[in-house]
């Protein structure tokens, strides 16, 4: 599969996009709609929002499809910084676990899938695309307390 990223930038912010690993969850514009707009082409405003607004709501991606990096930090070469992660697991209050680093999935009919940098799984129970969390858990209400 060919390695697809996408960059958008408001100017101080750079908003990076890997559409093979987005598992549309729908997190990004169900939280900053003036920023992700799946019915607008394209479908990233880095303008709709300030800088601190976005690294917020990117951050909230459960998949890691969308990340970012500040302009400032661009390299003395003109490329952007790595993205990196380091091996870990986090539960998200209320929401899926993630798990930082690259792994191998393999569902209930023996599927196999390479995840990179991070991958969320379902907590609730509830994901129309298990074992990874879609973002059903907020229109379900669950929380960590069942």
């Amino acid at each position: 599969m060919k390695d697809i990223t996408k960059t958008y930038s408001n100017g101080e912010v750079t908003i990076v996009w890997k559409p093979e690993v987005c598992k549309h969850s729908e997190v990004c514009f169900r939280g900053l709609p003036e920023v992700f707009d799946p019915h607008a082409k394209p479908w990233i405003n880095a303008t709709g929002s300030n800088t601190e607004r976005i690294i917020q709501q990117v951050n909230k991606c459960p998949s890691g499809a969308l990340t970012y990096f500040m302009n400032n930090e661009v390299l003395a070469n003109g490329s952007s910084p790595e993205i990196t992660a380091s091996s870990l697991a986090e539960i998200v209050p209320n929401g899926p676990r993630l798990i930082y680093g690259s792994i191998h999935t393999k569902d209930t009919s023996g599927h196999e899938t390479q995840e990179y940098k991070v991958t969320a799984f379902c907590r609730c129970g509830s994901s129309s695309n298990m074992p990874y969390c879609d973002g059903t858990h907020i229109k379900t209400g669950f929380t960590d307390n069942e």
